[in-house]
């Protein structure tokens, strides 16, 4: 997946200005992808380009112009075509593993004050999914219905955390054994 599809989902559902797309973003997409805000607007700026969004400017006294992106038609071709095609694998960089890996290099100390922070880091991951979920579950049934898609890519996130959790207890019992 590239940020460009990202951009082109998040606009799909109503025109939106930079500002208000890096929040969305944030808000919905932050938590398994991770952009820039220089990185949205150069992207925004090359959709433009291409044609797969247009920009309205409305000027603002003492602002900057205010620039709000909508999908274009050429935009909705582009997001079906890539919708679909087949994923790749994940590539799967993650320093912590090569810190372990290379493990015999440093003292054990170092190691498990690592692993303590990146777990405390995770168990507030983990509860905040743990209240969207909660969210998720208390809505009507037809908001509900209409959220399953992305409630199943929160559930995804919240398996990951708990399993990154389990796996951080087993390194913890080894480096400490």
């Amino acid at each position: 997946m590239s940020l460009k599809h990202a951009l082109l989902v998040l606009l799909e559902s109503q025109p939106a200005t930079g500002y208000d797309l890096r929040k969305r973003f944030a808000e919905h997409m932050g938590y398994f992808w991770s952009a820039s805000h220089q990185q949205i607007y150069l992207q925004l700026k090359k959709l433009n380009a291409e044609g797969q969004v247009s920009c309205e400017i409305t000027e603002q006294a003492d602002k900057p112009d205010k620039k709000t992106y909508t999908l274009t038609e050429q935009g909705q071709a582009s997001l079906q075509e890539w919708l679909c095609e087949p994923v790749k694998p994940c590539a799967y960089n993650d320093a912590l593993l090569v810190k372990l890996y290379a493990g015999h290099l440093t003292d054990t100390e170092v190691l498990i004050t690592e692993i303590s922070r990146l777990r405390e880091h995770n168990e507030k991951k983990l509860a905040i999914f743990q209240g969207l979920e909660r969210d998720y579950q208390s809505l009507a049934p037809s908001p509900r219905q209409q959220m399953k898609l992305p409630f199943l890519t929160l559930r995804r996130g919240i398996l990951e955390v708990q399993a990154w959790l389990s796996w951080s207890e087993e390194v913890l019992a080894a480096l400490r054994d």
